[in-house]
């Protein structure tokens, strides 16, 4: 079998920086593929977490001017990932999140700054390093999505793209005049087969509408996209190219989520000593300031705090939380309504109700490990990975019935309901508490949880299917 080479590009990679599932995807897809004869680079921004820890690497070119200030593009490898990084630092020398200032607004020329991302990620493809020239740009999400349009309108000999979207809801907008300053033709910005999206410009609407290939992160959302209110202005486009749409259930690194050798938890477990996990609880409760209780139904959340996640729901659902005893432990930041809203509730209830603003690692798998039921709302999920980690670590999920939460969660697993409102969240809620009383249908639910593949191995395979029919169409070498 001869390798595939693929260029993925992605505005985030754990576990260097993280703000949400794209990291972990592109963080552990690389590796998963390396058993499936796919040669995976990731070509990544130089932000100052990514300098520290490549200090070391090989600077492979150098500009005096690379999109208003000197840059380098420079290769390494981390934690088992082969990257190239763009190192600007004009674009990207900047502290905390890597999209938003300390205010929590857009970064004004974010516009500039992933333009520059996905112009080098073109220029690899066409062969700018020798050593590496791909088969396959692998785009993801808005901010790699100019990668197939540079290909696309530089003409000529290319590889084959792909464009995958990890959230519709972001789909990086900006004014039409933004084209000819980032080295695109100006006419690409009136064409609504290019990049011209409601009078500006889209960058995931230039990808979509370019790349060779699109996925998304779940059968179900594929479909859902394809939907005028699920496409949020591009289900029409992506009706038009459904024969090149496909949706590729995302995993999760498993050496990671590994309750048997995790070492965040307090006990570690298996499928055999399911009963460790009372002692999960235990440390959780003590954790969080609740009461100690191993009769209480305890709820988890890990999730931003937003509309789309339902976390407004689950505050409406209160009532039924506090009237059949159970406690809920939430780990999450966002909005700030609903962070004080959950704080205030945990100050209105202590012992039961406990909200951590902000993001602990540590925290987040104790909360897989101690939670008797891990609670995922979303009005909206294009996969969703805490309920493949709950799965993994015997906390039965409570879902919507929506995106990648239908495709992994089932009545033999966990609790779905929908359509998504409080009362049908407040009534899936009631099942499980219900249930958890039946000592031996609770177990059945988890070891089915245990029992479910959710790792990277067979979809990594169906990422590497996808390359070679995609270089095999192209007439390149498969």
């Amino acid at each position: 079998m001869t390798p595939v080479r693929v260029l993925a590009v992605a505005s985030e990679v754990y576990p260097i920086v993280k703000t949400g599932g794209l990291a972990d995807v592109a963080g552990a897809l690389p590796v998963a593929l390396k058993g499936h004869g796919v040669e995976m680079r990731t070509l990544m921004p130089g932000y100052p977490d990514v300098m520290r820890l490549l200090a070391g690497a090989d600077e492979i070119r150098r500009w005096p001017d690379y999109f208003g200030g000197p840059g380098r593009l420079l290769a390494g490898s981390h934690d088992g990932l082969d990257l190239f990084v763009l190192d600007v630092p004009h674009l990207y020398a900047r502290p905390g999140n890597p999209y938003v200032t300390a205010e929590g607004t857009d970064w004004p020329d974010n516009g500039i700054r992933f333009a520059a991302l996905s112009r080098i990620a073109a220029d690899i493809g066409h062969g700018l390093v020798a050593s590496f020239v791909p088969d396959v740009v692998h785009a993801h999400d808005w901010q790699a999505g100019l990668a197939p349009a540079y290909l696309h309108y530089d003409g000529g000999a290319r590889p084959g793209t792909v464009m995958t979207i990890h959230n519709m809801a972001y789909q990086g907008k900006f004014d039409r005049t933004l084209a000819g300053a980032i080295g695109l033709p100006q006419h690409a910005s009136f064409d609504v087969h290019g990049l011209e999206y409601f009078g500006g410009i889209s960058f995931l609407k230039a990808g979509l509408q370019l790349a060779d290939r699109i996925t998304t992160v779940s059968p179900t959302y594929a479909h859902e996209i394809q939907s005028d209110e699920g496409g949020m202005g591009l289900g029409g486009l992506l009706r038009e190219r459904a024969g090149v749409l496909s949706g590729i259930l995302n995993g999760i690194d498993t050496e990671v989520w590994n309750p048997q050798t995790d070492p965040h938890i307090a006990y570690r477990f298996g499928a055999e000593e399911l009963s460790f996990r009372s002692a999960n609880k235990a440390a959780l409760q003590q954790r969080l300031g609740l009461d100690p209780r191993p009769d209480a139904l305890l709820l988890g959340v890990i999730s931003r705090l937003s509309w789309q996640k339902g976390l407004d729901l689950l505050l409406e659902s209160m009532p039924t939380i506090l009237g059949d005893g159970m406690q809920l432990a939430l780990l999450g930041s966002g909005d700030a309504e609903l962070q004080d809203r959950y704080q205030g509730t945990a100050r209105g209830h202590p012992g039961r109700i406990a909200a951590v603003i902000g993001y602990d690692e540590a925290l987040a798998h104790l909360i897989q490990a101690g939670s008797d039921a891990l609670i995922v709302p979303s009005r909206f999920e294009p996969c969703g990975l805490t309920q493949l980690c709950a799965l993994r670590y015997g906390a039965v999920p409570i879902v919507s019935r929506v995106g990648g939460l239908a495709d992994t969660v089932n009545e033999t697993t966990g609790f779905t309901f929908g359509p998504v409102t409080s009362a049908n969240l407040s009534a899936a809620l009631g099942r499980a508490s219900f249930t958890f009383h039946d000592k031996s249908a609770w177990r059945q639910l988890q070891l089915a949880g245990l029992a479910t593949d959710v790792s990277w191995r067979n979809r990594a395979g169906e990422y590497a299917t996808l390359y070679r029919n995609l270089v095999a169409s192209r007439g390149r070498n498969a």
